[in-house]
């Protein structure tokens, strides 16, 4: 039988400090000096792609590598704006005038990915070959000109010299080598163009800088804050195209779709283990020079918000597993594979039954290449794992290289897109048909909960990263006694993540009928939003506290005494460098968000920690309630009782107002890429589901209409 507060105030004991003291206090107390920060490790150096060190991270069992790799799997969809795959459209394949060699022949290919958006490339076809034959797709990477890449005569001399390369075709032209040797082998093969290489020129280049006049809400480009919002990405496009390109190569009536291999390198080995993290068809991939526990990849093509959070390269070549890998390393951030990423992979192989479906080779006396010391490597490995039965060892022999007329798909009785097609107009409709998509295929899952709940929950859960069930254990220590009209308070200490993460937090209880009832009220200032200017409650937490209810409030990440100043933080953080490494400069396209989580999931989780807290602390509370009441505090507040599931009783919030769409800066601290696409607030709503919900998004609200209803 429980105890009330004033027959034992022990209950309390370790939470607040009884005080009979009702002074007033100018200003909002304080768990830290004024000097002084919380402890926590996310205001350091974060992680950065080619800065940090991302191990895998193995598992225990193949039963545990199922779940992590479902996750994983997810986290991947979701980031690259597949979750819920597009709508496959009719892809619209051109294949046409052939170009004749001795032993093969080579077509011009363009389809639709999506609507009018045209990838292309080179189909090989052996000759002399019948019935349905193996297949090899392979994209090309970050070579100069990509299918359309040649060495200079330097180039080709020293590749030569240094045993990289045998004859001059082959070395000088070492994206169309593979090509020709894999069809000698009996092999189809289909190499295609990333997004403004070679004949993709819809878009005039790969890369583009933040473009203002293409971050409208109604009209937006690629690289853009409204894109990311929407989770829309060159990763996620290329990917796609990737999803086609196979769709294609294994419809065509020559192809055995049961025995298709992705092979590329740089980019290209990076799109090769994003599509095999994707889609279960290829039967075994080599992505080359690319996977590492070093730099992760430089180009907005290899990069999209949430991708490598909690994960790196070698997390993501491993969703291959079970299926053959094979890698190679070279003299670049690939050189430390032998002993940073092999062994791991190779004891998951072994963990799960295969360890000979997993190898590497170690040619670290090259640069960065596809040279024709690896693609020898490659060769044998898909040799074995096609059943080619070749004899080996295979020898890449001499061929006539297609000349870039010969190479290139458009053609005067098959011109190139242009006009509305091309450029920006091009790049708007895209991403609008992308959108209209994704809203099409949520607006069905509105009536179905579960179906909902399972996509659109599972965008949300990958967003902000964890449930309260994956907060560990709290320490609660109290700092200091607080003078607070007529009740108990305290100034607390909240440390999670074995003490890397700390809270300031506020705690105010009743003096006497606790009614076992604790309330979590969030502002946008942090804990001292619960306090008016003279240091005392606001009437409404009075009046909770008055009726027996306990209130809580926090400074989440950058509220109250994380900031120099009792300020609002106005520009959330974009570097991984802190402000105290001087005369180092960050990269002004750090891909921040897809190394470390936005400041909002970073608040929400906070607040799951404080409801943990409170769940588990002294204060024993039958129910637990959640109130908030801003622009910022409001959403956070409805994010966090998704996440909370039944550990929140009642949800009483207020947004005054706000909306994800508005958003244009990714320095906003509202800023949540994905949030527009998986239907912002009203999905959150929706999430929440018959649980207890007060919700008003009015320009001004009564706060005691928000407590009178929790008091119900």
């Amino acid at each position: 039988m429980r105890k009330s507060l004033i027959a034992s105030k022990t209950v309390v004991a370790l939470f607040c400090i009884s005080l009979t003291c009702c002074s007033v206090q100018a200003k909002p107390p304080r768990v830290f000096s004024a000097d002084e920060r919380p402890e926590d490790v996310r205001l350091g150096t974060l992680r950065h792609l080619g800065h940090s060190y991302f191990p895998f991270q193995q598992v225990a069992s193949a039963e545990a590598w199922a779940q992590r790799a479902d996750e994983l799997r997810r986290q991947v969809l979701v980031a690259t704006g597949l979750w819920p795959m597009p709508t496959r459209t009719p892809l619209n394949a051109s294949v046409h005038s052939p170009v004749e060699r001795d032993d093969y022949t080579v077509w011009r290919v363009s389809f639709e990915s999506m609507p009018g958006h045209f990838v292309t490339g080179s189909l090989f076809r052996p000759k002399n070959k019948t019935g349905r034959l193996p297949a090899i797709l392979s994209p090309h990477g970050h070579w100069n000109e990509g299918r359309f890449h040649a060495f200079n005569d330097q180039e080709l001399q020293e590749q030569i010299a240094i045993g990289a390369e045998r004859f001059e075709a082959g070395g000088r032209h070492p994206v169309q080598a593979r090509c020709v040797q894999l069809a000698r082998m009996g092999c189809v093969v289909f190499q295609y163009d990333m997004d403004g290489y070679a004949d993709s020129v819809q878009r005039q280049t790969h890369r583009h800088s933040l473009r203002e006049h293409m971050n409208a809400a109604d009209a937006w480009g690629l690289n853009t804050p409204q894109a990311d919002l929407h989770l829309q990405n060159l990763m996620g496009l290329q990917t796609w195209n990737s999803i086609r390109a196979l769709d294609f190569l294994s419809g065509l009536e020559d192809v055995d779709p049961q025995r298709i291999v992705v092979t590329g390198s740089s980019g290209g080995g990076t799109q090769t283990f994003m599509l095999m993290a994707v889609d279960d068809r290829p039967v075994a991939a080599v992505p080359c020079v690319m996977v590492s526990t070093a730099m992760q990849g430089g180009c907005q093509c290899e990069n999209a918000p949430y991708l490598r959070i909690g994960a790196g390269n070698i997390d993501l070549a491993a969703l291959t597993a079970p299926r053959p890998l094979a890698l190679t390393a070279a003299d670049d951030w690939t050189i430390e594979l032998e002993t940073k990423g092999y062994p791991e992979l190779l004891e998951l192989y072994t963990l799960l039954g295969h360890k000979d479906r997993f190898r590497a080779a170690f040619h670290t006396q090259f640069k960065h290449n596809y040279n024709l010391v690896n693609r020898t490597f490659m060769y044998e490995f898909v040799n074995e794992v096609l059943g080619l039965g070749l004899e080996s060892p295979i020898v890449e022999g001499d061929y006539v290289p297609l000349s870039r007329a010969e190479q290139s798909v458009w053609t005067s009785d098959h011109p190139a897109p242009t006009g509305e097609q091309v450029g920006e107009a091009e790049e708007k409709s895209l991403l609008r048909w992308w959108s209209q998509d994704s809203n099409e295929q949520l607006a069905k899952l509105r009536s179905d909960k579960e179906a909902y709940a399972r996509v659109v929950g599972g965008g949300w859960q990958v967003m902000l990263g964890r449930t309260i069930d994956d907060i560990g254990p709290i320490r609660q220590d109290v700092a200091s006694e607080v003078p607070i009209h007529q009740h108990f308070g305290a100034m607390v200490v909240l440390g999670y993540d074995d003490g890397e993460r700390q809270l300031p937090a506020m705690a105010l209880l009743p003096s006497a009928n606790y009614n076992h009832q604790a309330v979590l009220w969030l502002t946008d200032t942090g804990k001292s939003g619960l306090l008016d200017s003279q240091g005392q409650p606001l009437g409404e937490v009075k009046t909770l506290l008055d009726t027996g209810y306990a209130v809580i409030g926090v400074d989440l990440l950058y509220q109250g005494e994380f900031l120099s100043e009792a300020t609002k933080l106005e520009q959330a953080r974009l570097s991984y460098l802190t402000q105290t490494e001087e005369g180092k400069k960050p990269d002004p396209d750090d891909f921040f968000h897809g190394y470390n989580r936005p400041l909002f999931s970073e608040r929400v989780q906070d607040a799951l920690a404080t409801i943990r807290a409170i769940q588990t602390g002294p204060l024993d509370p039958e129910q637990i309630h959640l109130v908030a009441a801003g622009k910022e505090a409001g959403a956070i507040a409805l994010a966090a009782r998704v996440q909370a599931d039944d550990a929140v009783t009642k949800t009483a919030v207020a947004t005054f107002g706000f909306g994800f769409a508005a958003i244009t800066r990714r320095d906003d601290p509202m800023f949540l890429p994905g949030a527009v696409k998986y239907d912002g607030i009203d999905g959150l709503k929706r999430l929440i589901g018959d649980a207890p919900l007060l919700f008003d998004d009015g320009a001004h609200v009564e706060l005691a209409v928000l407590v009178d209803w929790l008091k119900e």
